[in-house]
């Protein structure tokens, strides 16, 4: 995996201001979009009343993969520490296999994209596809 320069941080960061007050919006089309898409992923979510990918369960899980986003925006520059006890809690406790934060990843890629087609230029894409993939491997860590 390519590391994020000072360049990448930078495109994330302002990015991520633009984005942030419609971050709700983009995570909860996000995983919706990924039950849909990809609907074995469904299996992590049997707990859920209506697993349906408009739920109000699936909203609101999309609104709380946001807030780890964010979380990770914020500690861009130590994402493995700083996301320990997320990677901690899907490994030992919900235990999600981490190829599906490379799913989600893709997903909040392209929500982003339809969202904000002016300001997903290249240079944003490839800075946010790195971030995204930075985070799956941070909460990846403690499977290893």
């Amino acid at each position: 995996m390519t590391s994020l320069t000072q360049k990448d941080k930078a495109a994330v960061r302002a990015f991520w201001s633009k984005i942030a007050p419609k971050s709700e919006d983009i995570g909860a089309e996000a995983l919706c979009r990924m039950l849909t898409v990809y609907p074995q992923t469904k299996t992590y979510f049997d707990h859920w009343e209506d697993k349906t990918p408009n739920s109000p369960q699936a909203k609101k899980h999309g609104i709380t993969v946001m807030g780890g986003v964010a979380e990770a925006v914020s500690k861009i520059d130590d994402m493995k520490g700083g996301l320990l006890s997320l990677s901690e809690l899907h490994a030992f406790t919900l235990r999600v296999d981490p190829a599906n934060f490379k799913i989600l990843s893709h997903c909040i890629l392209v929500v982003m994209a339809v969202m904000y087609p002016n300001e997903f230029t290249p240079q944003v894409h490839v800075a946010m596809d790195k971030f995204l993939a930075a985070v799956a491997l941070a909460l990846a860590e403690k499977y290893r």
